[in-house]
């Protein structure tokens, strides 16, 4: 899951930003309402965290932009405005969910698996492949009833690759989602992964799930090739 998360003070934005990588999620980090924009209008994300008070380009202002395009991504606001007045006009305006500053790490994330439970389009908290489980609310990973212990990373790329069955996914296009822009390594992390997750839900058992092509990339599939 990619999250995007606009906020322009640093000390909130990077405690924000450190609990949300810590729980698996990707995160791109923009420090004002311009940049969020440019972001939110070219890149697909799972979620964006919204403060209202930007500079530049207001979250206000921002939320209108992604609502005029017909942008359905879930929008959590963030905000030290606190009336009924404001949370109304927020929601109103398109916000699917709202929380007041100072705000507990727990809550926010909990706000935050709760919009990504929600069908924007049909979504499964359990993904299935083979006698694979891959549980989305829980993060845990079953094969076969055995469960399987992964890095957050790893957890992440898993549940990407399962979310896309039978799709042979690039490597470019695993690492716009599983990782975020901060990163800048080369795509061979990648091959790095799969080789960690293939140790650990592949080698084990006599059904292979993981399969590759040269130059195309990674595919997730219980079909027979």
């Amino acid at each position: 899951m990619r999250l995007l998360l606009v906020e322009d003070e640093k000390k909130v934005a990077d405690f924000i930003a450190r609990g949300l990588r810590a729980e698996a999620y990707a995160v791109d980090v923009a420090s004002d309402g311009t940049m969020g924009w440019k972001l939110a209008s070219t890149v697909e994300y799972d979620v964006v965290i919204l403060d209202l008070r930007l500079p530049d380009l207001s979250g206000a202002e921002l939320l209108r932009r992604l609502r005029q395009k017909t942008n359905q991504k879930p929008v959590l606001v963030l905000t030290a405005q606190d009336s009924t007045e404001d949370k109304v006009e927020t929601l109103e305006a398109g916000a699917d969910d709202y929380l007041t500053k100072p705000f507990a790490f727990a809550e926010l994330l909990a706000r935050v698996k709760a919009l990504l439970r929600r069908p924007v389009e049909k979504r499964n908290d359990v993904l299935q492949v083979g006698d694979l489980e891959v549980d989305r609310a829980k993060k845990q990973v079953h094969r076969a009833g055995r469960r399987i212990d992964l890095t957050a990373k790893e957890y992440a790329l898993l549940e990407y690759l399962a979310a896309h069955p039978g799709q042979m996914l690039s490597r470019t296009l695993i690492i716009e989602h599983v990782w975020d822009a901060s990163f800048e390594g080369l795509t061979n992390v990648v091959d790095v992964y799969v080789r960690h997750l293939r140790a650990k839900m592949d080698d084990p058992f006599e059904r292979k799930l993981i399969r590759s092509a040269r130059g195309a990339g990674y595919c997730l599939t219980d079909e027979m090739g």
